[in-house]
């Protein structure tokens, strides 16, 4: 309880405080209902104080030499390294995430801020010809500024730090802005790191808040010049519209529907170990979770008995028990909806292969066959332990039924045959896909997002160093240009 109170505050300019907003957001944990925190909101005026804060100190954390700037980064990682057991402690209680689950997370964490030490060092000029004789172009590589960072509950630690860890490295100041549901994990932890691992004041603000305090501030404001957010489609259109009507940068990782695909030639017990972890991993709260799992017809009774067995076998419990492989969804709402959709499914004709029950925030995990073509629940995120298998026939169907989403996010594709999976993932409209892996992934190097509704923008990699600097033209004269009216 205590670790929680201490980071659970507003951290502005190097000082850690008591939000002036007039409530509070109460953090639970989402298995046993255990209040870990109270934190009273920031307000508009705080908005204000982080990203001006953040707006000076980064004026001197620009012009400060790339190499000292990776110390820090390096130091940063280190204490990673020696808290790992005290985050994972922090994922069990606050996110309900199973040790695995930690372990992946902090363990992508840490690859991120290996990539962002480098990073620092990393930006290249260019000195570019010109038809004019005489005149030298350079074309210098320069932190944006200060950078707004909305990060989500299901990986918040990874999800923030994937943003703030090279955006501090390029020479830019943030402002966090995590998920309610995630405060201290999303937000005060990653404060700490940076604070003990000496980055000066202002550079790294943390504001846990809510809309219904301070409205569009966060987005609006003028400082920020680009918005990095993580979370649904539907608060993304509006964090995209909001910023690009102010003519700000977005980097929008938005909501998912993916598919994780069976092909006739598949290694069927391997693509059951796969299709199991693309689906439940981390209580299905994935945005690159397997939503779908379409099986070719030849292959699906055997691939759907060995997937049932599997998924039955699931412990359900405390994600603090090393066994438990689910933990709870992260609040009520969440338990509620899923258990609705489900009934909702079985209504419209669907059967329950698999049907998981619900005590409290503990959902099982279910399995549903034979929706109706016009069932919306094959067009939307399903955030939680619910699978939905299908056949298919032929790789034609296959890829029709995978581009029938408004979501571009991620997927796979299971064949023994790697050429005819890369040809099959080529026709799909997403902006990752793996061949006979999971659908979930993230790697420092590669360039991460989506298409469609499953947002905008690429972090990851030159990606992220293209997202978080600008590009500024200065040429030189060395003659004389003949100037004539």
């Amino acid at each position: 309880m205590s670790f929680f109170n201490e980071l659970a505050n507003q951290y502005i300019d190097g000082e850690w405080r008591t939000g002036t907003g007039s409530w509070d957001i109460i953090d639970f944990n989402p298995y046993n209902g255990e209040k870990l925190a109270a934190i009273t909101v920031a307000t508009a005026q705080e908005v204000d104080e982080a990203y001006r804060a953040a707006e000076r100190a980064q004026r001197v954390w620009a012009t400060t030499n790339p190499y000292e700037r990776r110390l820090v980064l390096e130091r940063a990682l280190r204490i990673t390294e020696e808290r790992t057991e005290d985050i994972i402690g922090a994922i069990n209680d606050e996110l309900g995430g199973t040790r695995l689950k930690a372990e992946f997370e902090i363990g992508c964490a840490k690859d991120f801020l290996r990539e962002a030490i480098q990073q620092a060092v990393r930006p290249e000029g260019r000195i570019l010809p010109s038809p004019v004789d005489g005149k030298e172009n350079r074309v210098y590589r320069l932190p944006v500024g200060v950078i707004g960072v909305i990060s989500p509950f299901n990986f918040p630690f990874l999800v923030t730090m994937k943003s703030v860890a090279p955006a501090l490295a390029l020479g830019n100041a943030v402002v966090i802005k995590p998920n309610q549901n995630a405060p201290v994990v999303g937000g005060g932890l990653i404060a700490k790191i940076f604070e003990d691992a000496g980055l000066p004041a202002g550079l790294l603000n943390v504001l846990v808040t809510d809309i219904a305090e301070i409205g569009d501030a966060l987005i609006a404001h003028p400082v920020p010049k680009v918005i990095s957010f993580a979370g649904s489609d539907r608060v993304g259109r509006h964090v995209g519209a909001t910023a690009g009507g102010l003519f700000k940068r977005t980097i929008l990782e938005l909501s998912g529907n993916s598919a994780l695909v069976v092909l006739d030639d598949a290694d069927i017990d391997y693509a059951v170990d796969a299709a199991v972890f693309s689906r439940f991993v981390y209580q299905g709260q994935v945005c690159m979770a397997a939503n779908r799992i379409l099986v070719d017809r030849s292959l699906a009774p055997e691939f759907t008995e060995k997937f049932i067995a599997k998924v039955a076998a699931l412990r359900t419990g405390d994600p603090r028990d090393p066994e438990t492989q689910i933990g709870p969804v992260i609040n009520t709402f969440q338990a509620d909806a899923l258990t609705a959709l489900v009934d909702q499914a079985v209504a419209e004709g669907a059967t329950a292969l698999v049907r998981g029950g619900t005590r409290g925030n503990l959902v099982e995990p279910t399995v549903l066959a034979g929706l109706p073509d016009d069932s919306p629940l094959l067009a939307q995120e399903i955030f939680g332990p619910v699978a939905l298998l299908m056949t298919f026939d032929g790789e034609e169907e296959a890829v029709r039924i995978a581009n029938d989403t408004p979501y571009g996010l991620s997927g796979a594709v299971h064949t023994r045959n790697a050429e005819r999976g890369v040809r099959f993932a080529q026709r799909i409209v997403t902006g990752m896909f793996h061949v006979n892996d999971s659908t979930i992934a993230d790697d420092p190097m590669v360039a991460f997002g989506g298409e469609k509704l499953s947002g905008a923008g690429r972090l990851n990699g030159d990606a992220t160093v293209e997202a978080f600097t600008t590009q500024k033209w200065i040429s030189i004269q060395h003659g004389r240009t003949e100037f004539s009216l």
